[in-house]
């Protein structure tokens, strides 16, 4: 994704990548490709000093860290600049903050953005139990460097929570090296809605408007889209304006994201900000007629913004499924295997992002996700029907994935009217399983 926008404007991109990915497009579609030598993907990919070396070696003037592994660490982004290059994204002060949802929280409530009812203890878990009884259950355990659903749990009881407390520890040290938890009110059945905000650095920002992801499994996003369908403009304007005002405030560069949840009674709560281009971009592209990456890369160099707030405009709506292999019937559990056959018709109001071709193996060493489709209506239904239209087009074949499962999903009448919130796919589980072929039904396709 980010080395086509490169080439679009006339730059030259270096790629990097573990041996498990030498056949992956990224490889082959960049000048140089240069193998990290670790023994597994994960290790690869998360060293730094390998990673600039690189960089030094062929002179290179940036670097992009992309969606995920080192998108989001402060000592990568310290490192990048020391060693006099580049980063393309925020400053590594801005990184640490936003990246620590305690401190972030704290920031966002001195800034007069609301936030949940929480606690922090410092102290032995049974202060825990005298905060959580002053929150009120159900409540949320939360990892303070967390994401993607990892160190968090839901806790209905008091006699439930020092259990999920521990567990929650565990996973939290093992994910991110950080074993802070804090509590969190849980917000029954919330909507999740995030705003794209660029900034200059020099307290200079602007939104691109706002993009719905309650389609969630685990906390981790499903389908999102832009707009959010039934969401009054005031609500919308006012976290708008909230993400505007923490990126001024941290004084913000390049492209960060906002997240808030949002209860029944159409009032919002502060969630967390990420601090590097979101999987879920291009519905904001589509919508609002921007490349993203290349506004990234503009940034980066020149620390203006390429627009003004005048200059941004919603127009039609746009809807984004993550193509997972995974098995939703067994709890989205990761699929491994290899692609025996890829196939997608694009059209002018399609977009097919992927990192995989026919004949690529699917390994365990990496997330689920191989590709993002994405389409375009001049409204809700005609981009709802042009979804599912895509969805049934689409051929991948060799590893099992959520396609089935994202048809239903898409062609749901709650989706259709717009009704949605995190607790969505567990509501409709029963009406979203997927029905196994029978044996007649291998007989006539054969």
């Amino acid at each position: 994704r980010i080395i086509r926008t490169l080439h679009a404007v006339g730059i030259e991109a270096i790629a990097v990548y573990h041996h498990e990915d030498r056949t992956a497009p990224h490889v082959s579609l960049a000048k140089e490709a240069v193998e990290l030598t670790a023994e597994t993907a994960t290790g690869a990919y998360l060293d730094i000093d390998q990673i600039i070396q690189v960089a030094k070696t062929f002179s290179v003037q940036a670097i992009h860290p992309g969606y995920g592994f080192l998108s989001e660490n402060s000592s990568f982004a310290a490192a990048v600049e020391q060693h006099g290059l580049t980063f393309i994204g925020p400053q590594p002060n801005v990184i640490a903050l936003m990246g620590d949802k305690i401190e972030s929280r704290r920031f966002a409530e001195r800034n007069g953005v609301p936030v949940a009812p929480s606690a922090t203890v410092q102290g032995a878990d049974t202060d825990f139990l005298r905060q959580a009884s002053k929150i009120g259950f159900p409540l949320l355990v939360k990892a303070a460097a967390g994401g993607g659903g990892k160190g968090m749990r839901i806790v209905h009881s008091e006699e439930q929570l020092l259990a999920d407390i521990e567990s929650a520890r565990g996973e939290a040290l093992r994910y991110f090296s950080d074993e802070r938890i804090y509590l969190e009110k849980y917000i029954e059945k919330p909507r999740h809605i995030e705003i794209q905000v660029l900034g200059d650095g020099k307290g200079n920002a602007i939104h691109l408007f706002e993009r719905e992801c309650s389609i969630q499994r685990r906390f981790q996003k499903v389908v999102e889209e832009s707009p959010a369908p039934n969401l009054s403009i005031r609500i919308r304007d006012a976290m708008c304006e909230a993400a505007v005002k923490l990126a001024q405030e941290t004084r913000y560069l390049n492209a960060g994201t906002v997240e808030f949840i949002v209860d029944s009674k159409e009032k919002f709560y502060f969630l967390e900000m990420n601090t590097r281009l979101q999987v879920e971009h291009p519905v904001t592209e589509l919508v609002c007629g921007v490349d993203l990456v290349e506004a990234q890369i503009e940034i980066a160099a020149s620390k203006q913004l390429p627009w003004q707030q005048s200059d941004i405009k919603q127009a039609g709506h746009a809807i984004e499924c993550r193509i997972c292999c995974e098995s939703p019937e067994m709890e989205f559990q990761p699929a491994t295997g290899v692609i025996r056959s890829l196939s997608f018709p694009s059209t002018p109001v399609r977009r097919f992002d992927n990192g995989v071709h026919q004949g690529q193996i699917i390994s365990a060493s990496f997330d689920s996700m191989v590709a993002k489709l994405i389409c375009f209506g001049q409204n809700r239904e005609e981009a709802i029907a042009e979804t599912a239209a895509a969805l049934n087009e689409l051929v991948i074949l060799g590893v099992e994935n959520n396609v089935p499962f994202l048809q239903k999903i898409i062609s749901h009448p709650v989706f259709a009217a717009g009704h949605l919130h995190n607790q969505f796919l567990e509501e409709q589980k029963d009406s979203l399983q997927h029905t196994p072929l029978t044996e007649s039904d291998l007989v006539a396709l054969i």
